[in-house]
C-alpha cells in the first residue's frame, strides 16, 4: 500500500521539512535532480543532447541542477527558462549563477530559437499550478511540442497537469516518464494526468515520515487520506484458504439479479464470484434466465420468478427473499435487473431486509436514481458501484463535472449516507466509509467492454463472501478485477477480451498471488 498525496498536501510537507526540520530545501533539491537525472541516463543515449525546459520557480530550479548533472556526467546540456527573472525563486537563481560558472547555456524563451534534442527536461510547472497555462507560456509549451524530443523527462509533475485531480489546466506536455519526489500525486494517477505522466518513479529525496504527519496542521482543507495498492499488497492480503473447509467455509452470494432478456449480467457476476473463491452462489432472477444459467453456470442455485410480475406479487415472494438475505454471506443487487414496475419493488425489499454487506449496481442503482426516497434505507452496509453516467442520475451532475471532480463526487455521496461509493472510470475511486480514498492504478483499456463491471461486481461479492473486512475486500476487488485486465492483455494483447474471460482471469490473479505467496512462506 502505498500513500497518495494533493500538491497541497506536498507543498505543506515541503515547508514543513524546510522550516521545522531544517533539511536545507537546496539539499531536497540536489537529491531530486539527481534521482532526475539518473532516470534520464539510464533511458537516453550516452551522447543525447539534453534540453532543461524550466519555469522561473523550485520546480524549473531542479531542472537547471538536472542540467548541470547531465552536463558534468558529459552530456551536451542548455537550458531554456520561461517566465519574468524578476519574480524567480533565490534557489532558482543560485541554480543558474552555478550553471553559468561551469559555461552551462542559459537562455530566455524570448530570445531563444527553437531547435530539437534528444532528450526533453520538463520542469516547467510543479505541484503548485491551479490555474490555466496562458501567454508567453502557453507559447513556449506550444514550441516544444513542434520539436522532436525521443524522452521527454518530467520534473515532479508534467507541466500543465494539475496536482490534485489531473486535469489538463489549458495546455500541458506529454512526458516518457515523471520522477515525483516524496509521494506520487493525485495528478499522475488521475485521468488524463495519467495518460500524461507516462511512467511515474517515486524518488525518496529526504522528506521524514514525521513531516507528514506533523504537515497536517498545515493543510487548508480537511486532509485527504488517498492511497493505492501495489501486486504485493494483493498477495498479502487475499483471503486464505484453509485445508479444512467445505463450500460453507467460502462464503455464499445471493444475486438478485438478471431479467427476461439480460440473463448475461447475472451469469457474468456468478461466474466472477466463483472465480475469486466464493463457495456457492444463488442467483435469484427471472424465469426466462434459468435455461441459459443452467447451462452456462450449472454451478450456481436458481431461484426464479415470473418475469410478468406486478409490484403486488412480489410482495408475495417476501418471506422467501427475507430466508435467502439471511442464509447469504453478502447479497449483490442489480447487474441486468431491467427496470420493469416488479424490479422497483424487488430493489426496496432487498434494502430492507439486508443486513450483510449489499453491494448495489446498475440496474438498483438507476432506480434509486429515479426514486431517491429509497435511499432512505441506506445502512453502513451499502456498497454502491456506479459508472460515470449511473453517478450523474445519482447526482444530478454531469458526466463532464464529475470527471473534473471523481474524489469529491465520490466522497460527498458515501459521506450523506455513510456508505461506502465505488465510483467506476478509467482509474477507479472507493471512497470508503472511514474517510479513506482508495484510487486504482491497475487495469487498463482491454477492459472497456460490456459485461466488465458485472464481473467487478462479483470479483467483490467473492472476496466478501469469504470473510474479508468490507473496506478492505472493496479495495482488494478493484485492484484484482484490473490486475486481472493487465494479465489479459500482457498474455493475449489489447484487443479481444470478452468480460467472462476477465473473470476467469481474475482466478488466474488470484491462483499466481496465493503461489508467490507460499514460495515467500517455504523460505
Amino acid at each position: 500500500m502505498r500513500r497518495v498525496v494533493t500538491g497541497e498536501q506536498m507543498r505543506a510537507i515541503d515547508r514543513f521539512t524546510i522550516q521545522e526540520i531544517q533539511i536545507p530545501s537546496l539539499v531536497l533539491m540536489e537529491r531530486a535532480a539527481l534521482a532526475v537525472a539518473e532516470e534520464v541516463k539510464k533511458r537516453a543515449g550516452k551522447k543525447a543532447r539534453i534540453l532543461c525546459a524550466c519555469g522561473c520557480g523550485n520546480n524549473g530550479a531542479d531542472g537547471v541542477a538536472v542540467a548541470r548533472m547531465l552536463f558534468l556526467a558529459g552530456y551536451p546540456a542548455e537550458v531554456v527558462f520561461v517566465g519574468d527573472r524578476k519574480k524567480s525563486s533565490q534557489e532558482f537563481e543560485r541554480q543558474v549563477l552555478i550553471a553559468e560558472k561551469l559555461g552551462i547555456a542559459v537562455r530566455s524563451s524570448g530570445i531563444w530559437e527553437p531547435k530539437s534534442a534528444d532528450v526533453l527536461v520538463d520542469g516547467i510547472f510543479g505541484v503548485g499550478l491551479s490555474r490555466p497555462v496562458e501567454g508567453m507560456y502557453r507559447e513556449f509549451m506550444e514550441q516544444l511540442e513542434q520539436l522532436d524530443f525521443k524522452l521527454t523527462a518530467a520534473v515532479d509533475i508534467p507541466s500543465g497537469i494539475s496536482s490534485d485531480n489531473g486535469q489538463v489546466l489549458g495546455k500541458a506536455l506529454r512526458a516518457d516518464v515523471t520522477v515525483t519526489f516524496g509521494w506520487e500525486k493525485l495528478g499522475t494517477v488521475l485521468f488524463p494526468g495519467r495518460a500524461y505522466a507516462g511512467q511515474v518513479v517515486t524518488a525518496d529525496i529526504g522528506f521524514p515520515e514525521y513531516a507528514f504527519v506533523q504537515a497536517e496542521r498545515l493543510w487548508t482543507k480537511p486532509p485527504l487520506c488517498a492511497f493505492t495498492l501495489d501486486p504485493e499488497d494483493l498477495e498479502q492480503q487475499r483471503p486464505l484458504r484453509p485445508p479444512y473447509s467445505n463450500k460453507g467455509t467460502f462464503g455464499k452470494v445471493l444475486l438478485v439479479a438478471g431479467s427476461r432478456d439480460m440473463c448475461g449480467a447475472a451469469y457474468l457476476s456468478a461466474l466472477a464470484a466463483y472465480r475469486t473463491g466464493a463457495g456457492l452462489v444463488k442467483i435469484l432472477t427471472a424465469e426466462e434466465g434459468r435455461a441459459p444459467l443452467q447451462a452456462r453456470l450449472p454451478e450456481a442455485v436458481l431461484e426464479t420468478y415470473p418475469s410478468a410480475l406486478l409490484p403486488e406479487d412480489v410482495l408475495r415472494y417476501q418471506e422467501r427473499l427475507r430466508r435467502d438475505c439471511e442464509w447469504a454471506d453478502v447479497v449483490v443487487l442489480g447487474p441486468g435487473l431491467g427496470q420493469a414496475p416488479y424490479a422497483k419493488t424487488l430493489v426496496e425489499l432487498v434494502l430492507a431486509e439486508v443486513c450483510s454487506p449489499l453491494i448495489v449496481d446498475a440496474d438498483a442503482l438507476n432506480i434509486l436514481a429515479a426514486d431517491p426516497r429509497l435511499t432512505g434505507y441506506f445502512t453502513e452496509n451499502i456498497i454502491i458501484t456506479p459508472h460515470l453516467g449511473e453517478m450523474a442520475r445519482l447526482t444530478g451532475k454531469t458526466i463532464a463535472e464529475i470527471q473534473k471532480d471523481l474524489i469529491g463526487t465520490a466522497r460527498e455521496y458515501g459521506a450523506r449516507y455513510g456508505i461506502t461509493c465505488v465510483l467506476k472510470d478509467a482509474a477507479t475511486v472507493a471512497a470508503l466509509r472511514d474517510g479513506r480514498v482508495y484510487l486504482n492504478t491497475s487495469g487498463n483499456s482491454v477492459m472497456a467492454k460490456a459485461g466488465s463491471g458485472d464481473v467487478l461486481t462479483g470479483v467483490m461479492a467473492g472476496l466478501l463472501a469469504q470473510g474479508m473486512e468490507e473496506m478492505d475486500g472493496v479495495v482488494l476487488a478493484v485492484y484484482l478485477h484490473g490486475a486481472a485486465g493487465d494479465r489479459y492483455r500482457e498474455e493475449n494483447g489489447a484487443y479481444g477480451m470478452l468480460a467472462g474471460e476477465l473473470a476467469d482471469y481474475a482466478g488466474k490473479v488470484l491462483q499466481g498471488s496465493s503461489q508467490a505467496r507460499r514460495a515467500v512462506e517455504e523460505r
